[in-house]
């Protein structure tokens, strides 16, 4: 493969948003099942997007759509928050930890690659978040650039014409079969990263057996060994 850019998704593959979210609501929310609320938010993830792909509604980037969905969630639930813990609830997501292996493959990746953040989150969350986790890339890739949602080919697309290579010269690693499927029918490389805990401890996470790619790893350790890096 002629790879020239690997780009990583974000929220389950390069950091833990479900422990990383259940410690905050844990916080701000002390009455509540802290993983429940959080599984049960993230299942609202990728339904709101789609609904943005589906031209159902207008643009709105990623921080909008997880207030909608936390604004819905509290009221099935029948959680008082005030505006303030709201808002703070939201930007947990802009606060997130690395999963142990994430910060020390990525340095070995980029001494070769070019390395991107390629995620669904809006620009400022992204660069909160790799700031705050100390995350070793190269750029950001917000899919607010693209006015769109992973896994629509315009994200990708628009990430492999920003940094001037062809869409078959970029590696997606993902720990998400959707992405990776929305990647390859756009033209991409494809890398699946195995994070069993990502999802937490009650439920299962997309497993490799189930998952077609170009490469299958278990860190990104190991994809810094299987791409040649030092």
């Amino acid at each position: 493969m002629d790879i020239r850019v690997v780009a990583f998704d974000i929220f389950g593959t390069t950091v833990d948003w479900y422990s990383g979210v259940a410690d905050q609501v844990a916080q701000l929310l002390p009455d509540v099942d802290a993983g429940d609320f959080a599984q049960r938010w993230r299942d609202r993830y990728i339904p709101s997007m789609n609904r943005v792909r589906g031209r159902e509604r207008d643009w709105a980037y990623l921080d909008t759509l997880h207030r909608e969905s936390l604004d819905d969630l509290l009221r099935e639930l029948d959680v008082e928050a005030d505006d303030d813990t709201r808002d703070r609830l939201v930007r947990a997501w802009h606060k997130l930890p690395a999963w142990p292996d994430s910060v020390s493959g990525l340095a070995r990746i980029r001494v070769r690659y070019t390395t991107a953040a390629l995620s669904n989150g809006g620009f400022a969350l992204l660069t909160r978040l790799v700031k705050g986790a100390a995350l070793p890339f190269d750029c950001i890739l917000s899919a607010e650039l693209a006015r769109t949602y992973k896994p629509d080919a315009a994200v990708y697309h628009t990430a492999a014409a920003l940094l001037d290579v062809a869409p078959e010269q970029v590696l997606m690693v993902a720990a998400h079969e959707w992405d990776l499927d929305g990647a390859r029918a756009a033209g991409l490389r494809t890398a699946f990263v195995s994070r069993p805990r990502e999802k937490g401890p009650d439920r299962a996470a997309d497993r490799p057996e189930d998952v077609e790619a170009d490469l299958h790893t278990n860190s990104f350790l190991d994809l810094a060994t299987q791409l040649d890096t030092p």
